[in-house]
């Protein structure tokens, strides 16, 4: 049977070796490999948790694209281009204009979320960007090269060695079997039948069907058959995988240990993914960049800490106003930088002066490789000064709250009880900055004038 190089990785997540699992994950036989297909043949890991040059540049860039469906597509395309809503084309010409100058970049490795409500373009956007919807105006790149006037044969190429599609409603073969239809993609690639059988096979495996291939489509509930959509678009390795509501027909409980396992998976892979999704929640936990449509305009793009924390409009803000944003602010998003530091050989006098200088009531004392040590409060160091101490040493605190930047505020809340600056440290131990609790409390406290969003 075919190896693949993530196996080692997936067999540790199955037998609940991870570290950072407090416990075993009662759905990871089909949860973490599920995702886990993500990863295939001749993927290549990241030495040393780095992002090479090669992960910062531009793997999808959509420029300016329309996309209209009626009679006279052309008139309303000037319509649309001079501002008309998409409810006046529509009144005027018979034209719906599904998508309207939708412009971004998507790097490799990142997974780019786009996110609206129904009707809002943001499945026919995803088949722009293959072009199973060919756009009414703009440009799609892959790689650089313009597919939105590749011919044919240099359509099937890419479709067939750079992307894979995971479809909101499976798109299985009812009439093949559960191996034959992960066996497709690969089948078009030319792959040798002893070969595809293999992978195909150990796809099923890895997504939790093992023992299902001889069955048919019908035999299967809808997960299992998500889960068949999933391994048949992963089985040729895609550089680029467009994931359109793929976990939607998921349980809830399982739809967020899958979306933990892409999280987890991404830290390592770096797969490139656009991923559209109707929930705001999943937009926000999975994405590094967050689009959101409406009336198929694109009317906001960024971080989903800005999206959450500076709306471009009331659309937006109404569509944020009731997030937990203690889940989607990390640590490193409020950081503040390093204030003056302490070293075990200054004095108490010292601690004081930068202390009152500064107007802090708090300093972190540091090694030679920038290592805290512990910390000292104002009120120690005043009352040291007053018995005459001058040695750093006797009132240092060896007990401090101390976290890293990728934790996210809700996790580290509680070490806002000692009332101390909380030090933020890299992987290595080195201090990088800290957070104060005031800085804390008002990035988890909301804007409540926004009106509620109003569905249509």
């Amino acid at each position: 049977m075919a190896t693949f190089p993530w196996q080692d990785y997936i067999d540790s997540r199955l037998r609940g070796n991870d570290k950072r699992m407090k416990r075993p994950c009662q759905h990871s036989q089909y949860v973490a490999s599920a995702l886990s297909c993500i990863v295939y043949t001749d993927c290549q890991l990241l030495a040393g948790g780095g992002v090479g040059e090669d992960l910062v540049t531009a793997k999808v860039q959509v420029d300016n694209v329309y996309k209209i469906f009626g009679p006279s597509p052309d008139k309303a395309l000037i319509l649309a281009e001079q501002g008309a809503t998409r409810e006046d084309i529509l009144n005027e010409t018979g034209n719906v204009v599904a998508v309207a100058e939708a412009s971004f970049e998507v790097k490799q490795g990142e997974i780019f979320m786009v996110m609206g409500l129904s009707g809002s373009g943001k499945s026919t956007l995803i088949r722009c960007v293959n072009r199973l919807i060919s756009p009414t105006a703009g440009r799609v790149f892959v790689d650089e090269e313009e597919i939105t006037i590749a011919d044919g044969q240099q359509l099937r190429e890419i479709r067939r060695n750079k992307m894979g599609m995971v479809f909101q409603h499976f798109a299985l073969f009812p009439h093949k079997t559960v191996a034959e239809n992960v066996q497709y993609g690969l089948k078009v690639q030319g792959v040798a039948s002893q070969e595809r059988n293999e992978k195909a096979l150990e796809a099923l495996e890895v997504v939790g069907l093992g023992g299902w291939g001889d069955y048919y489509p019908h035999n299967l509930s809808g997960g299992m058959q998500q889960r068949v959509g999933l391994a048949r678009a992963l089985a040729k390795d895609p550089e680029i995988l467009l994931m359109d509501e793929a976990f939607s027909a998921l349980d809830p409980l399982i739809r967020r240990e899958m979306q933990d396992e892409l999280m987890e998976l991404q830290r390592t892979v770096h797969k490139t993914i656009i991923f559209i999704t109707h929930d705001l929640s999943e937009a926000l936990k999975l994405g590094d960049q967050v689009a959101v449509m409406k009336d198929g305009r694109i009317v906001q793009i960024g971080s989903p800490q800005n999206i959450v924390s500076e709306p471009t409009d009331d659309y937006v803000a109404a569509f944020t106003q009731d997030v937990d944003r203690g889940r989607v602010f990390t640590v490193g998003s409020i950081t503040r930088g390093i204030e003056p530091l302490l070293e075990r050989e200054d004095t108490v006098e010292t601690a004081l002066s930068r202390m009152r200088e500064d107007n802090l009531d708090a300093l972190h004392v540091v090694d030679e490789d920038s290592k805290p040590v512990g910390i000292v409060t104002r009120q120690d160091v005043g009352a040291a000064t007053r018995e005459g101490v001058r040695d750093l040493g006797r009132v240092i605190n060896t007990e401090y709250p101390a976290t890293g930047a990728s934790e996210t505020l809700a996790d580290v809340y509680d070490l806002t009880a000692a009332g101390l600056p909380i030090a933020v440290l890299d992987e290595e131990g080195t201090l990088i900055g800290v957070v104060d609790a005031t800085d804390m409390i008002a990035n988890l406290t909301p804007d409540t004038d926004t009106e509620p969003l109003k569905v249509m």
